[in-house]
C-alpha cells in the first residue's frame, strides 16, 4: 500500500510539473493578447462602430459603460465597443431630456425614443457651501421637471454667470460652464460644456420634460407626455 501511494504521488507530481508551465504560458499569452496595441485598421473600425451606435466620443462611451475614462481605445475598450449596443434612455416614446446623475451624462431623446444628443455633465456636489453670502447644499433634485424659462447668452446669478441657462426647478438650470469635470461639482445646476450650450438650448423649448435620476430613483413622465399630446390634439381643429 505504501509503494502504491508513493508511485501515485510521483505521478501526480510529474503531471503537475508538466502542466504548470503550460498553464503559465497560456496565461502569459492571454495577457499579451489583451495588452497588444491596436492596429490602425482596428482603431478605424472602433471609431466607425462608435459612430454607428450613437456614441459621439470614446470618453462618453467609457463613461456610459462604466469603463475607465482615458480617451484612448485599449484592447479591452475595443472588445467592449464591438459588443456594445446603442445607449438606451430610461423612458421612451416622447421627446425629453434625461440626466443620469450616476453616470454624469445628459441624453436628449427625440419623439421616437432615440438618443439625439449625448453630453457629459456635472451636477450638484451634495456638499454644503458658503459663497458670496449664500449658504446652502449643492444638491441637484431627482424627479421629473419641465423647462419653465430660458435665456439666450449670459445670465448673472447670485452664485455666478450662467451660459444659455434652461431653468427646470427653483432657479436651477441646465447651462454651459467652462468647468465640466467628470464628478459632481456644481451648486445644483446641470453643467454642460460651453461648446454645446447654445445648440442644446435651441433644442430645449419651454415645457420640455426633464428627467433627473440615479440608480435609486427614477420617475417616468409618460403620463405628462400623454397629457401634452391630448392637449395638443384638442387645440388643433
Amino acid at each position: 500500500m505504501v509503494l502504491v501511494s508513493i508511485k501515485t504521488l510521483a505521478v501526480v507530481s510529474f503531471v503537475a510539473l508538466v502542466l504548470l508551465p503550460v498553464d503559465s504560458f497560456a496565461v502569459a499569452q492571454r495577457k499579451r493578447v489583451v495588452n497588444r496595441p491596436l492596429t490602425r485598421t482596428e482603431l478605424k473600425k472602433a471609431e466607425a462602430r462608435l459612430k454607428e451606435i450613437g456614441y459621439p466620443t470614446i470618453p462618453m462611451f467609457q463613461k456610459w459603460n462604466d469603463l475607465k475614462v482615458t480617451g484612448r481605445i485599449t484592447r479591452r475598450d475595443f472588445n467592449a465597443i464591438m459588443d456594445a449596443e446603442p445607449p438606451q434612455p430610461r423612458d421612451q416614446g416622447y421627446a425629453h431630456v434625461e440626466v443620469d446623475v450616476d453616470r454624469q451624462m445628459l441624453l436628449l431623446i427625440d419623439g421616437d425614443g432615440a438618443v439625439q444628443k449625448m453630453l457629459p455633465v456635472s451636477t450638484g456636489s451634495n456638499k454644503r457651501f458658503e459663497e458670496k453670502g449664500i449658504r446652502g447644499l449643492a444638491y441637484t433634485p431627482k424627479g421629473r421637471f419641465r423647462i419653465y424659462a430660458k435665456i439666450a447668452g449670459w445670465r448673472k446669478s447670485p452664485l455666478g454667470l450662467l451660459y444659455y441657462p434652461n431653468y427646470f426647478s427653483d432657479g436651477l438650470a441646465i447651462h454651459g460652464n467652462p468647468s465640466v469635470p467628470q464628478t459632481p461639482q456644481s451648486h445644483g445646476c446641470v453643467r454642460v460644456p460651453m461648446s454645446s450650450a447654445e445648440e442644446l438650448s435651441k433644442l430645449l423649448p419651454v415645457g420640455m420634460i426633464v428627467l433627473i435620476y440615479d440608480s435609486e430613483s427614477f420617475v417616468s413622465a409618460k403620463d405628462w407626455a400623454e397629457a401634452d399630446k391630448l392637449k395638443q390634439e384638442a387645440i388643433i381643429p
